[in-house]
């Protein structure tokens, strides 16, 4: 597996494929393991897939994370990867790298699809990233992940026996950097980049987004200068939830010619 060192940390990120660059950022207390269902589908794309520090195969000397250096990590994938410039897709704290690297270096970012974002964490985001700080100390993080993350398609065919063994699996895979990346969470401020954005973005929501307001993303359209919204029928954790339907939404996006 590829790895580039940048500052204290050593990242690792799995390139596969070969075309159009393809940079994929996961979320908060997952690894690049969470695009594979996207990564199978992105036929004719090179996919660069790096782990956050905390997460996979990246190290660093465990200090705090921030949001301008994990943005510096992926452009740091870029140019070790030898590519000059990416779609960047992101979900979450993902898509929040995402629009950072789309703000700050633009020259670096062909297209970006930003799922779930979120413009600045405000007060009562921040409640919820400290109540999950306290679920992971508590081990009860995983528990809460099937509340917080799938919505009412993946309620209406579940019974109680799929989701203890969802909670079982999604133990094993609760990252141990999780609690550093929710204090990442809890600090973003994307309002200064915003309007720097000069790619063509894909705001996507999820209709049932326990985490991330219609509101909020309503904010991202209107500051991003060429931006545009779609939605997907499920909850914060969509590319879990609805695999093929979100891999489609991105990979239409990306490949659209315009």
């Amino acid at each position: 597996m590829p790895k580039v060192t940048v500052d204290d940390a050593v990242v690792h990120y799995d390139r596969t494929g070969d075309g159009p660059a393809l940079l994929l950022l996961h979320g908060t207390a997952a690894s690049r393991e969470q695009w594979a269902p996207l990564t199978a589908q992105a036929t004719g794309f090179t996919v660069l897939a790096p782990d956050f520090p905390g997460s996979g195969l990246t190290t660093d000397d465990g200090g705090p994370l921030t949001v301008e250096g994990l943005a510096a990590q992926a452009e740091a994938v870029l140019d070790h990867a030898g590519i000059e410039k990416a779609h960047v897709v992101g979900h979450s704290l993902g898509a929040v790298v995402a629009a950072h690297l789309a703000g700050t270096r633009p020259d670096r970012v062909r297209k970006a699809v930003l799922h779930a974002a979120w413009p600045v964490t405000d007060v009562r985001q921040d409640a919820e990233f400290r109540y999950w700080l306290d679920l992971l100390e508590t081990g009860a993080f995983a528990r809460m992940l099937p509340l917080m993350a799938f919505g009412p398609r993946y309620w209406e065919q579940a019974t109680a026996e799929s989701n203890e063994q969802l909670v079982k699996t999604l133990e094993t895979v609760i990252q141990p950097g999780a609690d550093r990346q929710i204090g990442t969470d809890r600090a973003v401020d994307l309002r200064p980049v915003l309007g720097r954005i000069t790619a063509p973005v894909l705001v996507l929501g999820s209709a049932h987004d326990r985490i991330v307001t219609a509101a909020q993303q309503g904010e991202l359209v209107a500051a991003i200068p060429d931006a545009r919204a779609a939605e997907i029928d499920a909850g914060h954790g969509a590319p879990a939830e609805l695999p093929a339907e979100f891999a489609r939404l991105v990979l239409d996006f990306v490949s659209a010619a315009f």
